[in-house]
């Protein structure tokens, strides 16, 4: 199950990184960014089966990390106006961030199992990509809005 799991892990994290190299060549909208927590917060529909329910320590060590980690991302994630759009824009560093939380997450992920029952380990791990999908998802958000409205401003400007 363990090595089931890493295996779905690499190739989920490879597919968003995939996603992301493709998603700078388009511009970006408010429901680009919004969408993603919303389809992911149906996971914790998990929580209604008891084995993957977590006690409040593993609950806040788990959301912490995730905040933490969402830090990266933060700091990785920029946008720049093109013709009038605004983009993504590219970061080297972004790739070596994901693939290095993949890392940190498998590793972590074989220590716990040991210590920690496997519904609450997922539970954990799902939490944690909350923790930190949701902080990155909503600063990418106030970001894009500030740009979109000084964008819109200077296209009101210079007609």
């Amino acid at each position: 199950m363990m090595i089931a799991s890493s295996i779905i892990a690499i190739c989920m994290g490879f597919l968003v990184l995939f996603i992301r190299m493709r998603a700078q060549k388009k511009p970006v909208n408010a429901k680009k960014i919004i969408l993603p927590p919303l389809f992911m917060s149906t996971g914790a529909l998990m929580f209604l089966f008891p084995s993957f329910r977590v006690s409040l320590g593993e609950f806040l060590e788990a959301i912490t990390v995730g905040m933490l980690f969402s830090i990266l991302l933060i700091k990785t994630s920029k946008f720049e106006i093109r013709n009038n759009d605004i983009y993504l824009k590219r970061s080297k560093a972004f790739a070596f961030i994901l693939i290095g939380l993949l890392l940190i997450r498998i590793v972590a992920k074989s220590i716990l199992s040991a210590s920690i029952d496997y519904g609450e380990l997922s539970g954990m791990f799902w939490i944690l990509a909350f923790g930190m999908i949701v902080p990155w998802r909503v600063t990418m958000y106030l970001q894009y809005r500030k740009m979109h409205q000084e964008n819109k401003d200077l296209t009101t400007n210079s007609i």
